[in-house]
């Protein structure tokens, strides 16, 4: 067993987190409270190979693995969560299912675009009635000749604002009372397709999430990303993935709340000395540093079995479940070791515990999470 991040790993951890120190984190602040998406920083982050990191060279990828782009996305969300949840849908959402289920046409003309960064990935999921229950779809698809027509809605769907086109679900036709759910690639310039950026949101207030009306959307049939009818298995398999996204996401918040109450204790002066040496203090911090320690290697674990191709889907709940509660517990602690101050935005702290608490709901609620794994360990 090998710990040890190799050449290529040590490298783009040395890079992002340069680039997360000095291009991400100084914005960070001011995005959250203007909501400006952070389009430049994905620019440079495009000029520098990082949008297409997991995918084939040949369609403008960097062709390298899981753990990589876990490395990524825990700097980008430790400097700017809303950065973070940008890059991991738009990997593990928007590419990931391209990259999996479509034809070597489909990824040369949909993937490309994606790993060079001219679009965003996005994947359209979540409908206002169908969360959890994923099966609860109500989109449908309709056979026109050649083509689907698509009506329906979806909600809670990040990047959509700034992608080209992207994959949904809808239902395509029914097996006696079961739904057939297929995958189709849309383009969100289609007539009768609009995307609405109206939320307001408790946090990640930097990042694109919006809700997608379809009125008879028309796309040719070519357009069905995988087998017909595969849809609900392809959107397991994508959010797996996605899952160890969040658990890396959520390894970045907690550690960048970690070092905020860190760095105070030390400066905080309570009856006469640091608020570091006492005990109390000391003891909180040490629990911070054991959890995200822990959190970090479930998602590094995941990831490795990822990368083997062996079965990962029960360590990415588990990461994604744990990573996502211990974020949550340190915001609120690092918040606590600063006190009044910790209240107050210009401390960070506060933001922290705002975005992390939608990585206990994202991609699968904590206690679907516990469903997930309960079903696994069986």
């Amino acid at each position: 067993m090998n710990f040890d991040l190799t050449q290529e790993q040590q490298m783009i951890k040395n890079t992002i987190r340069e680039f997360a120190d000095e291009v991400v984190a100084p914005g960070a602040i001011e995005r959250d409270r203007t909501k400006e998406f952070p389009v430049e920083i994905f620019k440079q982050l495009a000029d520098m190979g990082i949008m297409g990191l997991p995918f084939p060279e040949e369609y403008g990828g960097a062709g390298a693995d899981t753990i990589s782009f876990a490395i990524v996305t825990e700097e980008l969300s430790r400097a700017c969560a809303s950065t973070g949840i940008t890059y991991s849908a738009h990997i593990s959402l928007g590419g990931a299912p391209l990259n999996l289920f479509g034809t070597h046409e489909q990824k040369q003309k949909y993937l490309t675009p994606i790993c060079t960064g001219e679009s965003f990935g996005a994947f359209g999921l979540t409908e206002p009635n169908a969360g959890s229950d994923a099966g609860g779809t109500q989109t449908t698809a309709k056979e026109d000749g050649n083509d689907f027509v698509i009506n329906g809605s979806k909600a809670f769907i990040t990047n959509a604002s700034y992608a080209k086109h992207l994959a949904l679900t809808a239902i395509t036709g029914m097996e006696g009372n079961k739904k057939e759910i297929s995958a189709i690639i849309v383009p969100t310039d289609a007539e009768g397709f609009t995307v609405l950026d109206n939320y307001e949101k408790m946090g990640l207030n930097a990042s694109n999430t919006t809700e997608l009306f379809l009125e008879n959307v028309r796309v040719p049939q070519e357009n069905l990303l995988g087998e017909r009818g595969k849809g609900f298995h392809q959107f397991l398999v994508t959010l797996d993935g996605g899952r160890i996204g969040i658990g890396a996401m959520a390894v970045g918040i907690a550690q960048a709340a970690f070092e905020k109450a860190k760095s105070y204790a030390k400066e905080r002066k309570q009856f006469g000395k640091a608020l570091s040496e006492f005990q109390v203090t000391q003891f909180k911090l040490a629990d911070m540093a054991l959890k995200i320690e822990l959190a970090r290697n479930m998602v590094y674990k995941a990831s490795w079995l990822k990368d083997q191709g062996r079965p990962f889907s029960k360590e990415a709940a588990m990461c994604k479940l744990y990573a996502s509660e211990i974020a949550m517990e340190v915001a609120d602690q690092a918040i606590q070791i600063h006190g009044g101050y910790g209240y107050m935005k210009e401390y960070e702290v506060e933001r922290f515990m705002r975005d992390a608490k939608l990585l206990e709901i994202g991609e699968g609620t904590s206690e679907v999470q516990r469903m997930v794994i309960s079903r696994l360990i069986g």
